[in-house]
C-alpha cells in the first residue's frame, strides 16, 4: 500500500512488493531462474506470505514434507529464521532447512527496509544420507521410504554454486525493486509539484485579481482627484470675479469721496461711507489674492499627487503583468508534470 507521511514522504513501513514489482514479471523471471538454475524459489513479503506460486518446488518439499501438517510448520519456521538472518545482514543467506536441504533467502531492501524475501533452495551440496532422512520422515510421519526415493532424485550441487546462484536473485530482484520504487517516488514527486505549483498559481492569481482590484481603484482616485483639480479652477474663476468686483467697488467707493469733497459739509456722512466701502473692497481684494494663492499651491500638490498616482497605477499594472506571465509559466510547469507523471505510468 502506498501512503504518505505527514512529511510529504512515502510510508515504508506499510509499502508492499507489489507496489513496487510487477508480480507478473516477478513470476517469470523466477520461474525461468527456478529451470535455469534448477532450484525451487518462491516470494513472500515481509510477514512471510507468498505474493508468487512457487517454481520448480521437488517432490521431496511439496509431495512429502508441505503434506505433513508438522513438516509444513517447521519449513515456515526455517523460511522465517532464514529471512531474519537475511535481514539482519542485508546479504542473501544460505543455511540447511529442517528438513536437511540446502535452502537460501534473499531479502528485498529498500531504504534500509526489508519489504519481502525471495527463497529458494531444495538442493544438496553433499549426497544424502539414507538414516538421516528416514529420521526425518519419522517425525514429520511421513513415508520413510517415500522420502528417500525422494531425496535421491534431487540434484546436488556445491555450495559455490548455490552462493553465486542466491547472489544473482539478490542482485537481480532489488535492481526490480529499486526500478520500481523510484517510479513512485518519482510519481509521488511529480503529484507534488504539480500541488505544489497548482497552490503557487492560486496564490498569484490572488495577487493578480488584488493588483488589478488597486489598479481600478487608483484610477478611480485619479478621476477624482482631477475633479478636485477642476473644482479649484472653478474657485479661482469665483475669485477672480470676486477681485474685479472689490476693484470696481473701490473705484466707485473713490468717486464717493470726491463726489463728498466737492459738496462740502453735507456730503461728511456720505464720506465715511465712501471710505468703509473703499476698506471693504481692499479687504476682499486682499482675501480674494490670499485664497488664490492657497489654491495655486492646492493645484500644485493635486498635481504632484496626480503624478505619483500615475507611477504607482504604471507599477501596479506592470506587477499585474508580470504575475500574469509568472501564472502561465507555472500552469505550464503544472502541465509538464502531469505528463511526467502520465510517462511514468505507462511505463
Amino acid at each position: 500500500m502506498i501512503k504518505t507521511n505527514e512529511d510529504g514522504t512515502l510510508d515504508m513501513k506499510v509499502l508492499e512488493i507489489s507496489d513496487i514489482i510487477d508480480i507478473s514479471l516477478l513470476q517469470k523471471f523466477q520461474d525461468n531462474f527456478a529451470i535455469g538454475m534448477n532450484c525451487a524459489s518462491v516470494t513472500v513479503d515481509r510477514n512471510g506470505t507468498p505474493v508468487t506460486n512457487p517454481s520448480s518446488y521437488t517432490r521431496f518439499c511439496d509431495g512429502f514434507v508441505h503434506q505433513s501438517q508438522i513438516g509444513d510448520r517447521r519449513c515456515a519456521e526455517s523460511h522465517h529464521r532464514m529471512g531474519e538472518m537475511a535481514a539482519r545482514s542485508g546479504r542473501p543467506f544460505v543455511g540447511q532447512c529442517h528438513a536437511g536441504l540446502i535452502d537460501f533467502a534473499a531479502p528485498i531492501i529498500i531504504n534500509g527496509e526489508l519489504i519481502g524475501t525471495v527463497l529458494g533452495g531444495q538442493v544438496l551440496s553433499e549426497n544424502p544420507r539414507e538414516e538421516h532422512y528416514r529420521k526425518v520422515a519419522n517425525e514429520i510421519d511421513v513415508s520413510g521410504d517415500g522420502l528417500v526415493e525422494a531425496v535421491k532424485k534431487i540434484k546436488v550441487t556445491d555450495m559455490k554454486s548455490i552462493s553465486a546462484a542466491a547472489e544473482v536473485l539478490f542482485i537481480v530482484v532489488n535492481a526490480l525493486a529499486k526500478n520500481g520504487y523510484a517510479k513512485i517516488e518519482l510519481e509521488h514527486l511529480a503529484k507534488l509539484l504539480a500541488n505544489k505549483f497548482i497552490e503557487i498559481s492560486s496564490t498569484l492569481e490572488e495577487l493578480a485579481s488584488s493588483a488589478q482590484n488597486i489598479t481600478e481603484r487608483q484610477q478611480d482616485l485619479n478621476e477624482e482627484i482631477s475633479q478636485v483639480e477642476t473644482i479649484t479652477e472653478e474657485i479661482n474663476d469665483v475669485l477672480k470675479s470676486i477681485t474685479q468686483i472689490a476693484s470696481y467697488t473701490k473705484i466707485l467707493g473713490i468717486n464717493a469721496s470726491i463726489e463728498s469733497a466737492r459738496v462740502g459739509e453735507a456730503g461728511r456722512g456720505f464720506d465715511v461711507v465712501a471710505k468703509e466701502i473703499q476698506t471693504l473692497s481692499q479687504t476682499s481684494n486682499d482675501t480674494a489674492e490670499h485664497i488664490m494663492k492657497l489654491t495655486k499651491k492646492i493645484k500644485e500638490s493635486i498635481q504632484e499627487t496626480v503624478n505619483n498616482s500615475n507611477i504607482t497605477l504604471h507599477t501596479t499594472q506592470e506587477q499585474s503583468s508580470a504575475m500574469e506571465e509568472v501564472s502561465a509559466v507555472i500552469q505550464e510547469s503544472v502541465h509538464i508534470a502531469d505528463q511526467l507523471n502520465s510517462l511514468m505510468k505507462q511505463n
